[in-house]
């Protein structure tokens, strides 16, 4: 079993170094001129939640915390990353159309907010997120988040059910 005989501070830097690689990832097609939608600036969230509480759930083992609170640290792991599945799978089926996403980001009704339309519309650029602007091996980046944040889900659900340090 995979990480069977790994220790909780092992299994918690594997999670934030995962996690880590993926946004660093993300940064990296950003500065490759792929600018994020608003949908994808909020699946973000989850690893900027999901490093920093690895590192800390690292550090309490590594300290000899109580096992309840290294699982508590694990729970809300497997938490963050369960949402963060659900809410890539939202973002791909705007992206399919098998839903309407956000009206920010996908094309929705403009209203003048006192000013001239037209001149707004010349400066602002909006990313929608009902298309896809990359794909890596045939998935968007919003199908590629479902099986990541699934993948530390479950590695946080397998640390906080494994038994012993």
């Amino acid at each position: 079993m995979l990480f069977s005989r790994e220790t909780p501070r092992d299994s918690a830097l594997a999670i934030a170094g995962l996690a880590f690689v993926t946004i660093a990832g993300a940064w990296i097609f950003q500065y490759a001129g792929y600018a994020p939608c608003d949908l994808c600036l909020e699946q973000r969230i989850a690893y900027y939640a999901g490093v920093p509480l690895g590192l800390l759930i690292a550090l309490a083992a590594a300290a000899r915390a109580p096992r309840a609170l290294l699982a508590v640290g694990f729970a809300l792991l497997a938490a963050i990353f369960l949402y963060n599945a659900g809410l890539a799978v939202y973002h791909s089926g705007v992206e399919a159309k098998y839903w309407t996403g956000p009206t920010a980001c996908t094309g929705g009704a403009l209203a003048p907010a006192g000013g001239d339309l037209l001149k707004q519309l010349e400066t602002v650029k909006v990313v929608r997120c009902d298309e896809v602007a990359l794909r890596v091996l045939g998935f968007s980046l919003a199908n590629w988040n479902i099986l990541i944040s699934a993948a530390l889900a479950a590695l946080s659900a397998a640390a906080l059910l494994r038994k012993g340090r």
